[in-house]
């Protein structure tokens, strides 16, 4: 089915195929341009915290600075925080490149830039 089409970036199954400007992953939805196919490999994504060490899918982090979040419920997350099982996004809001549930917040976006991978 893939005809030498490269894998999926997202769950690397090799049932990959051609829609017009795009490659489709029928696995899992995901959907790439054709030309920067090699570039949106994993390997080629490197998202650093503030320190700079590379974080990953799964890693667990800490808050580095107070945070204000806006919204319904407002507050500040606490320096220190520990988020665990974090999700890398490469296309988020602005600059936020991290998906995570923070203890007491919920879901949401936070920058790489305002945490810590706990090590």
């Amino acid at each position: 089915m893939s005809d030498g089409l490269p894998a999926c970036p997202e769950c690397h199954e090799a049932f990959s195929y051609e829609q017009g400007a795009l490659l489709v992953c029928p696995m899992c939805g995901h959907e790439w341009p054709k030309d920067s196919a090699e570039a949106t490999t994993p390997e080629a994504v490197s998202i650093k915290d503030a320190v700079g060490n590379i974080l990953a899918d799964g890693d667990t982090v800490t808050i580095a600075k107070d945070l204000k979040v806006k919204g319904a419920g407002g507050g500040v997350v606490k320096v220190g925080t520990k988020v665990r099982g974090i999700r890398l996004i490469e296309d988020g809001v602005g600059d936020h490149d991290i998906d995570a549930t923070v203890p007491g917040f919920g879901r949401m976006q936070l920058k790489s830039s305002v945490v810590k991978k706990v090590l």
